[in-house]
């Protein structure tokens, strides 16, 4: 059973707007231990709606100070890298949700998004690696390196990446249908997992891995991390309703990193009762530094009012009883 202490919504674009491609949402809060001084989070964010209506998202960062996580002590110029060409993968938007290093470089891994006719968008999984130490992105390449395949036919999307050893692994989002809800096409997807010797060429085969506990139920960002000799993950999950989808916490334990089990009740997080996160939790991370286990988080509107984070205080096992996915 965890226990978390809530510390606040620590960056808001909607009251600060510090960028003109910044002044809504700070999706996919992924921090990133810079250096000694500075925990970078990287974020996705976007410039208000276009005379269409329609977002974009660009790929930015907030520097917080790493003795002191409510100081901000800088954000990006500018996006970390373009969007994509006319009819790539990520036209219209690069999320960034997982970032790696790897020697002298630096891997992001990001969900791009493209608009569509039919449904409202379809998202494939990019790579970026940077050489100056994680401030400046070049893409490996103009194409996906998790795209659609014959077992996955709709999106793959939101990829959180960890080397273990000398294997990299990847938790993501597997898109399994579109079911219309009130008028309007709304997703259902689940996390999968794939493997890779070197981080751009990956294998897998797109089944989910943990159980739903409803019908059509969705599930966010997986976020692994070990503690007390075994793997923990905080991810989120929803409906996929637009009138009742609102995000909450799961969490789910696994020995191997192959069989996970789910137990919600464990996760010892909810919403507040007031505020930033009172409706909604989403796109969880969770990092150690400096003794600390902290999760980073999106509030209200998937993201729209900014990130907070949460810091453990206290863990202790309790018997398992929930199922499995595989």
């Amino acid at each position: 059973m965890f226990s978390w202490k809530k510390l606040g919504n620590l960056f808001n674009p909607t009251l600060s707007r510090p960028r003109a491609w910044m002044n809504e949402f700070a999706q996919c809060p992924t921090p990133f231990v810079l250096n000694d001084q500075v925990l970078r989070v990287y974020v996705a964010c976007r410039p208000q709606r276009g005379t269409d209506l329609q977002y974009v998202s660009y790929p930015g960062y907030v520097d917080l100070a790493r003795a002191d996580l409510s100081r901000v002590e800088g954000i990006s110029d500018r996006p970390l890298m373009p969007l994509g060409n006319p009819g790539a993968f990520d036209e219209f938007g690069i999320m960034p949700s997982s970032v790696v290093r790897k020697g002298d470089d630096v891997c992001a891994y990001y969900s791009g998004w493209t608009r569509m006719r039919s449904v409202p968008y379809t998202l494939a999984i990019g790579m970026a690696v940077s050489h100056d130490g994680g401030t400046t992105f070049t893409k490996v390449g103009e194409g996906p390196v998790v795209g659609l395949s014959l077992n996955e036919p709709y999106f793959v999307t939101g990829p959180v990446v960890r080397l273990i050893g000398e294997q990299w692994h990847m938790w993501y989002l597997t898109g399994r249908k579109w079911v219309l809800d009130e008028g309007k096409y709304e997703p259902v997807y689940q996390i999968a997992r794939a493997t890779s010797i070197d981080g751009i060429r990956w294998t897998r085969d797109g089944l989910p891995i943990i159980p739903t506990l409803a019908e059509d139920e969705c599930q966010d960002i997986f976020s692994p991390f070990f503690l007390g000799g075994k793997w923990h993950a905080i991810f989120a999950w929803r409906r996929p309703s637009a009138a009742a989808g609102d995000y909450r916490l799961g969490y789910a334990s696994s020995e191997d990193l192959d069989t996970w089990f789910r137990d919600d009740s464990q996760v010892g997080i909810g919403l507040s009762e007031t505020g930033w996160d009172s409706r909604m939790m989403c796109y969880p991370q969770v990092i150690e530094l400096d003794g600390r286990v902290l999760m980073f988080y999106c509030g209200n509107d998937f993201g729209r009012e900014g990130f907070g984070i949460a810091e453990l205080t206290a863990y202790s096992e309790v018997p398992r009883h929930a199922g499995h996915g595989r």
